[in-house]
């Protein structure tokens, strides 16, 4: 789960205070997400966390307005986008609810947009280089080795949900041990928006990428500067074939 109070939040309640040396992404641009935006994305990171799945019944509209922080219209108004999208399905009746449509997987590649993709990856990009730059030589090595216990969870697995679910992972576990919880919740922003529009990676790439992120654990682990923030760069350049 991204927050430990909720699965889509609290996000815009002060998180834990924090420690030296760490970032605030409300020093950082580019976090502004509208409400509906927000609720879009959170979902969307949540389906790829697989922590809800297609038929799943989400949360009430209260629940998730408390989680995330937000006004419980605005997250009314996102759910019917989402229905009307084809994101969501909403059913009447005492076990109706909002859930997630059993077509998702369907949906989603007709909205996907690359020119938002890029500037929304760029920025990714741009952020962990920042964080690697910051943080090399000091992360701790109890950070270092969960990471590590990621990236050999990805060698072992074979299903490419379970592939996308330990990468997406792996990003945010990355942004909170170098960044702390304030990073950690940009980059859940970033990536939920790039679940919605950007294409999921085959697990070939996935596999690539994970090679990456050993690379790249390897070089903190070293305090070697350059070369960490070439493993990030290299990590961002794995594309399809």
């Amino acid at each position: 789960m991204v927050n430990a109070a909720g699965k889509f939040g609290p996000y815009s309640q002060p998180g834990p205070a924090p420690e030296a040396g760490v970032h605030d992404a409300r020093v950082l641009p580019g976090r502004g997400q509208t409400g509906s935006e927000l609720v879009r994305s959170r979902i969307a990171l949540q389906v790829r966390l697989t922590s809800v799945a297609p038929g799943d019944r989400l949360p009430d509209a209260g629940v998730l307005a408390e989680e995330l922080g937000i006004g419980e219209i605005t997250v009314r108004r996102a759910l019917e986008g989402m229905c009307q999208d084809g994101l969501l399905d909403r059913r009447r009746g005492r076990a109706g609810g909002t859930f997630v449509a059993q077509g998702w997987d369907t949906v989603v590649p007709l909205l996907h947009d690359a020119d938002e993709a890029a500037s929304l990856d760029a920025f990714h990009l741009l952020l962990e280089c920042g964080l690697v730059a910051h943080g090399a030589g000091e992360v701790a090595a109890e950070r270092l080795d969960a990471l590590q216990a990621l990236v050999d969870e990805m060698d072992q697995a074979d299903d490419p949900a379970q592939l996308l679910m330990l990468e997406t992972r792996f990003h945010l576990d990355l942004a909170q041990a170098l960044g702390g919880p304030g990073i950690r919740e940009l980059t859940a922003d970033l990536l939920g928006r790039l679940c919605l529009v950007l294409p999921a990676p085959a697990p070939e790439v996935v596999r690539a990428r994970n090679r990456c992120h050993a690379d790249l654990l390897a070089e903190l682990g070293r305090g070697a500067l350059d070369p960490a923030v070439q493993a990030v760069k290299a990590h961002h350049h794995t594309h399809p074939s």
